[in-house]
């Protein structure tokens, strides 16, 4: 359980934050940039929420994915030691990145074929599932230089990053009235 009597505490002020191990690094460093990446995408998830309360099996999903995007910043902002006991640490699992296949699939099962690359647009609530999507990506980005620069992240983050965009973009499209209010590029249309 967390408890927070008091917002600020100014140990930030000479930009510095500490990890969930206690250590102390810059506001810069790349695993606070990827664990602040994934709370971008969840703020942008809450702003789509607004616009899927009408929608409630898609907002329940949304819902969910919120939550686990805590666990998920919990995870990144905890490094993983060689010897750590499986279960010890909130990770995220893979039958989490398991359950958002799945949800791709039901969700999908329900568009009509592309036949050209989706604009970012259409309803309030698809524009709103796009820009999750890109700040998701950015967060999957940001998590693959961690592991490029020799940093501990696991494969089921990195895999749940990978998966949650994927499944924003197949939200967005199911948001767009099921594939009905979709706008589509237009290949050199402005020429």
């Amino acid at each position: 359980m967390v408890t927070l009597n008091r917002i600020y505490t100014r140990s930030g002020d000479s930009g510095s934050t500490r990890l969930a191990t206690g250590a102390t690094v810059s506001k810069a460093d790349p695993r606070v940039e990827t664990y602040g990446a994934v709370d971008e995408t969840n703020a942008c998830l809450g702003l789509a929420r607004l616009h899927t309360a009408n929608a409630m099996a898609l907002d329940a999903m949304l819902a969910r994915i919120q939550n686990e995007l805590f666990d998920l910043g919990a995870d990144l902002a905890t490094p993983a030691k060689p010897d750590e006991a499986a279960g010890s640490m909130l990770r995220i699992l893979d039958s989490q990145v398991d359950r958002l296949e799945g949800e791709i699939d039901e969700l999908n099962a329900e568009l009509p074929a592309l036949t050209s690359f989706v604009l970012p647009g259409g309803t309030d609530a698809a524009a709103a599932l796009h820009l999750a999507r890109t700040v998701c990506r950015r967060a999957e980005r940001e998590a693959v230089r961690l592991v490029e620069s020799g940093e501990a992240v696991s494969g089921s983050a990195l895999r749940y990053l990978n998966r949650l965009s994927d499944l924003l973009f197949v939200a967005a499209r199911y948001a767009n009235n099921r594939g009905a209010a979709e706008v589509f590029w237009k290949s050199g249309a402005t020429r």
